[in-house]
């Protein structure tokens, strides 16, 4: 079986690339914009971060325009520090893309070699196994004498953990989920969905317990170990905390702003309601959605 990908459709866009390529040489050029001549990598990580988090508010949306928009500015940060690197000479843009598209292929054998693959569970065994001998391949080659051989190991030198590919950045109930999903892939978890439940109930309990006590660092400690299993919970209901959490948040301003908007119209002063006026409002906010 062929282990080439597939050609990519017109629409991913080649000409667009292109148009954003020329951009950034124009702007890159001796009689370009100072601005971004000055900027390098690492200038650009934190702009990258914000337009990643805009991109993900546009998807979460639904609005298409914005999502559109949004893709079109991380692409544009992403094709600019390829160029940077290329002017270092140290890669391009394609040797990036390329790289991803061989990696993608050797991480899918199952779709791109003679393979099959039983289950979704199977799936995530195989990918996070492929990635541990491709981090052994990569750390034997650093240690290469320049005869082919691969340089004694040094002391400080251990197999990649399980948890060695995990960006220390990550927020943390991304983070939460990623370990948990990491850790189920080398079956490092609860047996089924009752076990997790009744875990959920024990640390709530002991959140109770702790909260009674009046101690803020063991309150600290259970709440997180609270949260820290119900992001379990909802990842086994193939539940993403992090994107479920910033629903609730985005339907909580959603009625906020309903609340005040309603105040406005019958002329209230609404941070002067009381809290039975104000959950009256809410009430009704709730209701109009259902309706």
């Amino acid at each position: 079986m062929s282990t080439e990908p597939t050609s990519p459709s017109s629409s991913a866009g080649s000409g667009g690339l292109q148009a954003i390529t020329d951009v950034i040489d124009r702007l890159l050029a001796p009689e370009g914009c100072p601005w971004d001549r000055e900027q390098t990598p690492e200038s650009l990580a934190d702009y990258v971060i914000e337009e990643c988090f805009e991109l993900v508010e546009a998807i979460r949306s639904g609005k298409v325009h914005d999502v559109r928009e949004e893709l079109g500015d991380v692409m544009f940060l992403l094709a600019f520090i390829g160029r940077l690197y290329a002017d270092k000479g140290a890669f391009t843009l394609d040797d990036a893309m390329e790289g991803n598209a061989a990696k993608m292929i050797r991480r899918h054998p199952h779709v791109f070699a003679e393979g099959e693959c039983a289950s979704r569970e199977e799936l995530l065994r195989n990918w996070e196994r492929i990635k541990r001998e491709e981090k052994a391949a990569a750390m034997a080659a650093d240690g290469d004498d320049g005869n082919g051989e691969a340089a004694e190991a040094t002391s400080g030198d251990a197999p990649g953990g399980v948890f060695d590919s995990l960006p220390k950045g990550l927020p943390p109930l991304v983070k939460a989920y990623r370990l948990h999903s990491k850790a189920a892939r080398v079956d490092f978890t609860w047996e089924t969905d009752e076990d997790v439940e009744q875990q959920v109930e024990a640390e709530w309990l002991e959140w109770l317990d702790a909260s009674a006590s009046g101690d803020k660092e063991r309150q600290e400690q259970e709440l997180g170990d609270f949260l820290f299993t119900i992001v379990e919970l909802g990842r086994r209901k193939g539940i993403k905390a992090n994107a479920a959490l910033d629903y609730a948040t985005l339907k909580f301003l959603r009625r906020f702003e309903g609340m005040e908007a309603l105040a406005r119209e019958r002329g209230l002063d609404f941070p002067n309601l009381s809290f039975e006026e104000k959950d009256a409002l809410w009430n009704e906010v709730k209701a109009a959605e259902k309706a």
